[in-house]
């Protein structure tokens, strides 16, 4: 199809990247020192990078070229936030959420007699949208995905549920997101033994649940998975 799509002229470009950081859609790379347009069909025509040129090297030109594709853009930059946000895990990052395998002594993993509480926290992160899709913790891992209000609702949490399994909690609900696509890549790309989904009986848990439920259908794998209802005053209800 003939539209308008960006044009950049080499021998002007002085290699400065502006133009590939000022385009959102991820269309322009730095190739040998220069810009260039490498993904026709992410150039929307709206030339955010122009403004941004020192050199003028970039204008519009109305040629032939694939159409713009939203929805190939839209997944490229959920790939790069994903592919950003566990780059700073491995390579530190916020201190915070540095990655760690968190192992309880011999003594901690038998039954407490003096009925001192134990933390049953394999991991760290715990946070669905801060922990890495791949991480060692994963392998033949029995994941908990939990809404973050229960560790508060129910008592037990941790000896009946986080005991034993690799602990992620959110709420989409506070966290603004859908976590469908996270947990996809945890379940499809780590050897996952099984999923405990843990919510609570309010209504905006459903987002938890029907993420993690999606999860394992596109996964494309048969795992074993249950969901357990905890109400609010703290009784386990399935």
């Amino acid at each position: 199809m003939i539209r308008k799509i960006i044009h950049i002229d080499e021998e002007k470009c002085n290699g400065c990247g502006l133009c590939a950081a000022a385009c959102h859609e991820g269309a322009i790379d730095m190739v040998n020192g220069k810009a260039r347009l490498v993904r026709e069909n992410f150039c929307d025509g709206f030339g955010d990078c122009l403004p941004n040129c020192p050199t003028g090297a970039i204008t519009f030109e109305e040629r032939e070229a694939p159409a713009y594709d939203e929805a190939a853009v839209k997944e490229a930059q959920a790939a790069r936030k994903m592919h950003e946000t566990e780059h700073a895990h491995h390579e530190g990052g916020c201190p915070g959420s540095r990655m760690m395998q968190l192992r309880q002594s011999e003594a901690e993993d038998a039954p407490v007699a003096s009925g001192r509480p134990v933390s049953r926290l394999a991991q760290w992160p715990c946070q669905i949208k801060l922990v890495p899709t791949r991480a060692p913790f994963f392998d033949g891992a029995k994941l908990l995905i939990a809404a973050d209000c229960t560790a508060y609702a129910y008592a037990g949490m941790h000896e009946a549920f986080m005991r034993g399994r690799i602990t992620l909690i959110g709420c989409p609900k506070l966290d603004d997101v859908d976590y469908t696509e996270k947990l996809t890549a945890i379940i499809r790309d780590n050897p996952i033994q099984s999923v405990t989904i843990v919510r609570m009986e309010v209504p905006c848990c459903g987002g938890l649940q029907r993420a993690a439920q999606n999860a394992l259908q596109a996964s494309g794998k048969f795992i074993p998975w249950q969901v357990i209802t905890i109400s609010r005053d703290g009784k386990v209800l399935d």
